[in-house]
């Protein structure tokens, strides 16, 4: 939610939202403002097992760590936190969200709202140099997925390509926003 100088944001799942902002040299930065709800994170993860529900990766993907019911090999979600999912709401999935709130100033610049298709194969800083160098705001969001697109077939060859999607909010003076979406 935008609402004059004040940003508000509900996170949930393992979509992210990064903020671009030009620090005192000039330099476009990246500032997370939103946390990956993965069932790894420790709070998440007690939370789970308190419920019942296991936490673990599959051998044939090390490190991505899967929220699963108790008996069984369902559904192992790699995400903790979801509007969905009701088989395990009784196993620690909950849904809800984490808000952030942040006082936006002059040096904010935009705003990109990303699935972690996007994240999983550019990091913050080079989506913020993606979106920013992108010579049609109105075509950044494309131009960042298209990036993503092309990275998850150079870095995962053989693995199934995730959702990708991005919206891009533009912050303009005195606060007038714009924004372009793309999935």
């Amino acid at each position: 939610m935008f609402q004059g100088e004040d940003l508000i944001i509900s996170n949930l799942g393992d979509s992210r939202a990064v903020l671009a902002t030009t620090s005192d040299c000039g330099i476009l930065s990246a500032l997370q403002l939103t946390t990956d709800m993965k069932p790894n994170l420790p709070k998440e993860a007690e939370r789970i097992m308190e419920s019942r529900g296991r936490v673990f990766c599959l051998e044939d993907e090390p490190g991505v760590y899967r929220v699963w019911m108790p008996n069984g090999k369902t559904p192992g979600l790699a995400i903790s936190r979801a509007l969905g999912d009701y088989c395990v709401k009784d196993f620690g999935l909950i849904s809800v969200p984490e808000v952030t709130q942040r006082k936006l100033n002059s040096r904010d610049q935009f705003l990109i709202l990303a699935s972690d298709g996007v994240w999983d194969v550019i990091s913050n800083q080079e989506a913020v140099k993606i979106v920013g160098s992108s010579e049609e705001k109105g075509k950044a969001a494309e131009r960042l997925v298209k990036c993503a697109t092309h990275e998850w077939k150079r870095k995962r060859r053989g693995i199934a390509i995730d959702d990708i999607s991005a919206i891009c909010l533009f912050f303009q003076p005195h606060n007038i926003l714009t924004s372009q979406s793309y999935a």
